[in-house]
């Protein structure tokens, strides 16, 4: 049995979604000229967790009451915000926005092998150990080998955006086990108040209070990561998941990393080099045998 067929509408809602994502590089690579990367994070979490509260209470969703899913939102927040936002948005400071979104594509090759890890119902079948062999060969390729025994800031960073990656995959096998009787959008807010809560002591510390002095282009910026492609794509991403199934919303990984290299070489006139193009194509080979023959799971 094979994932929900695509409708048209579906498909279009994907690609959409594939575009916020993919806009949101450029975005918060154009407000970390201005603000430090740990800012920049907290004006995500801080913006976006302020749009969707409303939206989780006029729908009337059930609001978490007890410890348990309080201390798993906060975990959640610091493994799927806290920690891979920080690590990208430095990275991002010395890499090009394009080989970003590229490296960022390994986030789901590590969540199939972590949850084949720690999941006893995700168990890593030949063709999911072919995939990541796959996914990791083209993220190898696209930093290059010579570059990661380098050592330097380049590499430094493009192994911050991996290791940003991983924690995207450790934060889905938490919310499988600790997140799931919270509705979804509760979840999402919940999770991005609670990285808020964490992030607003190290933005004082490491960077000072936040500026809001700042220019029309940075709060641009920030005002598309942190309302569009933060709040609105985790309202698109759940619409999309229901109709979708989860096995075909894995195809929005490889529709982001065009977006994005597009977009830095036209506004920031960013090239990447042969083997960043060669890598992505290796990884998304490994992302289409993951997609493929994936079962949906009964609800």
């Amino acid at each position: 049995m094979t994932s929900p067929t695509l409708s048209a509408r579906a498909w279009a809602q994907l690609a959409l979604l594939g575009l916020i994502w993919g806009g949101s590089f450029l975005a918060i690579r154009t407000a970390l000229d201005e603000i430090p990367p740990l800012t920049s994070v907290l004006f995500r979490t801080a913006i976006a967790a302020a749009i969707l509260w409303p939206i989780v209470l006029l729908r009337g969703l059930p609001l978490p009451r007890s410890p348990r899913p309080l201390i798993g939102l906060l975990v959640m927040g610091l493994l799927n915000n806290v920690i891979p936002f920080s690590l990208m948005a430095w990275g991002q400071m010395y890499i090009p926005t394009g080989l970003t979104s590229i490296l960022n594509a390994n986030s789901a090759v590590f969540g199939v092998l972590v949850a084949a890890l720690l999941l006893a119902d995700e168990r890593l079948t030949l063709r999911k150990t072919a995939g990541v062999l796959l996914g990791f060969a083209g993220v190898v390729i696209a930093i290059g080998p010579t570059q990661l025994l380098a050592l330097d800031l380049t590499s430094l960073a493009q192994l911050a955006v991996v290791a940003g990656t991983l924690s995207y995959a450790f934060a889905g096998v938490w919310a499988r086990k600790r997140l799931g009787g919270l509705p979804p959008l509760v979840s999402a807010a919940g999770m991005l108040t609670a990285s808020s809560l964490i992030m607003l002591p190290l933005v004082l510390v490491m960077d000072g209070p936040p500026r809001l002095a700042l220019s029309a282009v940075t709060w641009g910026a920030i005002a598309y990561y942190a309302a569009v492609a933060t709040a609105l794509a985790y309202l698109l991403y759940y619409r999309v998941l229901a109709v979708a199934g989860s096995g075909n919303v894995m195809l929005v990984t490889l529709l982001i990393p065009p977006v994005a290299i597009t977009l830095g070489a036209l506004v920031r006139d960013e090239t990447l080099a042969p083997t960043a193009y060669l890598g992505f194509a290796l990884l998304a080979a490994g992302l289409t045998v993951l997609g493929s023959g994936r079962r949906p799971k009964r609800v």
